[in-house]
Formats: C-alpha cells, sequence, structure tokens
C-alpha cells in the first residue's frame, strides 16, 4: 500500500500547525530596548523621582489602575506583544526582587542611540538628561546574564527562542538639537550616526545569539501637539494641508526611517539565517490622523488627551503637563491617539501592536507563515 499521500498530507497538517500564528507560544522570552515609548518602569525602581510627572495619575488609568512608569494612560507595544505571545508583562530591568527568565525591559525614558559624549562633543550635554543610551543598556543585558543563564551556551539557547525589541531610538537623539533650536540641517546631520549606532547594537545582540529582532522607526513627530505647539509660530507655512501637521519634522522622521530599513536590508544580506523585522511607528500615526473614524478615535486635529489649553488646539501646556496640577485628562482615552502631547494612547498601541504582530505595521509581520520555517 501507497502510504505517500497520507505522508504527505499529514506533512501539511503539521506545517499548519507550526504557523506561530496558531502556536504563539514560540518565544521563550522577550527582551526590549528603547527610550520612553518602551519604558515600564526602569526610572521609578529606587522611589518616585520628585519630578516625574509620568509616575504621577492619570498616568496607567486604564488597565493598570495607577501609574507603572510608562509613559501611557495604560499598556504599551511591548505589553500588547507579550499577552499575545502568552508571556507575562516584562519587567523593569532595575525592578528589585523580579525574575527576567521570560525576559526583561531595558528601555528607560530619555533614551538616546548616542552615549552623552557624542552630544557633548557637539555642545548639546545639557539637553540629554538620561545616561540610559542604547549601549548602556547593552551594558545592564550583559549584567544580567549570570542572573538568567548558567553558561555562555545556556545563554545562546534561550536567546535563539527569544524575540529582542530594539527601540525605539532616535527621537531624543533628534530632541536635542531640536529643542535647542538648531537648524534643521544639522539635525538631519545626525541621522547617520543614530542609525549605524543601531545597526551596531543589532549586531551586538545577534553575536550574543539572537535570531529574531524587531527594529523600529521613529514617529512622524511633526503631527505631535508638543512640537505643534513649541514650534507653532514659526512653521505656519509648513503644516501640511490635509494632516495639519509639522513637514518640516516628518521630513526628518521619513529619512531616518528609510536610513534604517536600508541598513535593516543590509544586516539581512549579512546575517541570512537571522530574522530583522522592521517595525512601523509612523504609517499607523498618520492613519490615525487622516482617518481616525477607522480606530474609534474622534476627527480632529492633533490633540493630547491630557494636558492643559496652551496655544492652539492641541491641548498642551508645557507648564501644565499631563501629571501636572492644572492639566486633566479627556474622559475616553479610547477616543484619542496622542495621550499627553508627547505619547500614545493604550488604544494607540494596541493597533500598533497588532500591526506589528499580524501586518500591516511590520516588514515582515512577527507572527507572519514565514517565520514559521
Amino acid at each position: 500500500m501507497n502510504n505517500l499521500p497520507i505522508f504527505l498530507s499529514l506533512l501539511l497538517i503539521s506545517s499548519l500547525y507550526l504557523n506561530p500564528i496558531v502556536s504563539a507560544q514560540r518565544y521563550a522570552a522577550i527582551f526590549n530596548f528603547g527610550d520612553s515609548l518602551a519604558d515600564a518602569g526602569n526610572l521609578c525602581a529606587d522611589g518616585i523621582p520628585a519630578y516625574l510627572a509620568t509616575a504621577r495619575l492619570p498616568y496607567g488609568m486604564n488597565f493598570f489602575g495607577f501609574p507603572t512608569g510608562r509613559c501611557s494612560d495604560g499598556r504599551i507595544v511591548t505589553d500588547f506583544i507579550a499577552q499575545e505571545l502568552g508571556l507575562p508583562l516584562l519587567p523593569p530591568s532595575k525592578a528589585h526582587n523580579a525574575t527576567f527568565h521570560r525576559g526583561a525591559n531595558f528601555a528607560i525614558t530619555g533614551a538616546t542611540a548616542m552615549d552623552i559624549s557624542f552630544f557633548e562633543g557637539r555642545g548639546l550635554g545639557k539637553n540629554i538628561w538620561n545616561a540610559g543610551s542604547l549601549h548602556t543598556q547593552l551594558k545592564w543585558f550583559d549584567e544580567m546574564k549570570p542572573s538568567i543563564c548558567s553558561s555562555p551556551q545556556d545563554c545562546r539557547d534561550l536567546f535563539r527562542r527569544s524575540l529582542f525589541i530594539v527601540g525605539e531610538f532616535g527621537g531624543n537623539d533628534y530632541n536635542a538639537p531640536i529643542f535647542a533650536f538648531r537648524k534643521m540641517d544639522e539635525v538631519h546631520e545626525l541621522i547617520p550616526f543614530v542609525v549605524d549606532s543601531i545597526s551596531k547594537a543589532v549586531e551586538k545582540l545577534i553575536a550574543d545569539g539572537a535570531v529574531e529582532l524587531v527594529v523600529p522607526g521613529v514617529l512622524p513627530i511633526g503631527c505631535f501637539p508638543v512640537y505643534l505647539t513649541i514650534f507653532n509660530n514659526e512653521a505656519v507655512k509648513n503644516f501640511g494641508p490635509q494632516s495639519g501637521c509639522l513637514r518640516n519634522f516628518n521630513t526628518l522622521a521619513w529619512a531616518h526611517n528609510s536610513m534604517l530599513q536600508r541598513a535593516i536590508l543590509r544586516l539581512r544580506n549579512k546575517y541570512p539565517g537571522v530574522r530583522i523585522i522592521y517595525g512601523d511607528f509612523y504609517t499607523p500615526i498618520v492613519q490615525f490622523m487622516l482617518h481616525p473614524e477607522k480606530f474609534g478615535f474622534y476627527k480632529q486635529p492633533p490633540r493630547a488627551c491630557c494636558g492643559a489649553a496652551g496655544m492652539g488646539s492641541y491641548n498642551f501646556n508645557l507648564t501644565a503637563k499631563c501629571g501636572d496640577p492644572g492639566a486633566t485628562a479627556c474622559a475616553d482615552p479610547t477616543t484619542h491617539w496622542n495621550w499627553d502631547g508627547i505619547h500614545l494612547t493604550e488604544a494607540s498601541y494596541g493597533h500598533i501592536a497588532k500591526g506589528w504582530l499580524y501586518g500591516p505595521y511590520a516588514d515582515p509581520p512577527i507572527l507572519s507563515r514565514s517565520s514559521a520555517q
């Protein structure tokens, strides 16, 4: 009796069940690096600093019911990804009495891709207030290894079964010259340095054993109330006619993302056995702006859910930011894509996380059929 057809049928069925969309438990852990878009409380590990408004209500009002150090009303992208993969929420790497065998979050608010010496050499040292740069976070990762692995080979085995999220990085690097009111040409000059730093970090993690990495781009910052408020007077002729965003800032973000995607392509060619995913923040936020009703958001100018009235209709005031006296939160943050003028709402992060997991906001999606091979 010829059993070949039966064998082929069983092979087809088994291949379907190898699809990670069906079996999300394919990752043993998640290790995340980044800035305030991904910080899960590293600034609060040794107590809440008096200056840290993001550690006060209404931050964390949704899902958690209390502030956690996340710059949102609730969960962030990494939380949604961990939940979808059946993993616990990543503890901040600086947390005491935490276990990191299922992953850790090294992200910290204010983080940059470049070390502080880079900015000091350009007269921008005073604009960088956090020393937790990308490569500092990689050192924290190295320091953690003995607590989660019994040997270098044990580490490599774990990391081969883990998902690494490297960023977003770049936003705070560009903010240093932007908020020092340097010319945009000078800001653009930073892009190759930032992208190279991210590329080197990816290669370092690959050398450690990582084979699946998400490398996110930066946001269309010209759509955010903080920039729209501060640069409102000098950029009247620079507004996008449909979005109302500042085109020069979005051009900066687009240039960074384009160079980063070219760098990712080079890394893919250099490491054919490694899966490097581009995580897109830019496209979904533009879609939130242009087609808000598709996501359950109000159709309105770029407006912070949490803040106080300032210039224009952006609900952003530097002297009364979210978490400060005089600032209030909107009744339903799920109707807003922007949380505090600088960061996103839990609802926005949920849409982006889904787009990274299943498409269309990732290249390729984290849980794409091809990743089962």
